[in-house]
């Protein structure tokens, strides 16, 4: 699920949504992504792998390793990411 909610100003300017001043908060279901919650403790910031000149996201990790491997630190190969849209549910405005 991704809940929609009003942000605080405790949220930086640079995660908010330029109009709406709202923030998306996305629970995951992957076990790779639900073990480096439980291990930090805290949220962790995320986006879809677009890279630039691209207008779709990587899915296939054997792509992302051969593409980015020299410029990152780490990749931690979970299998084919889904393209399954989250179900939104919008709690900013009172009622879902």
């Amino acid at each position: 699920y991704t809940f929609i909610l009003n942000a605080t100003r405790e949220v930086p300017r640079l995660l908010l949504h330029p109009k709406k001043r709202t923030i998306g908060l996305r629970v995951p279901e992957h076990p790779i992504a639900l073990a480096l919650l439980a291990e930090l403790g805290e949220p962790l910031m995320s986006v879809s792998l677009i890279l630039p000149g691209e207008t779709e996201p990587l899915y296939d990790p054997y792509e992302m390793r051969r593409l980015l491997e020299k410029h990152v630190d780490l990749i931690i190969d979970g299998g084919y990411g889904g393209n399954k849209a989250s179900t939104v549910i919008n709690l900013a405005d009172g009622e879902p």
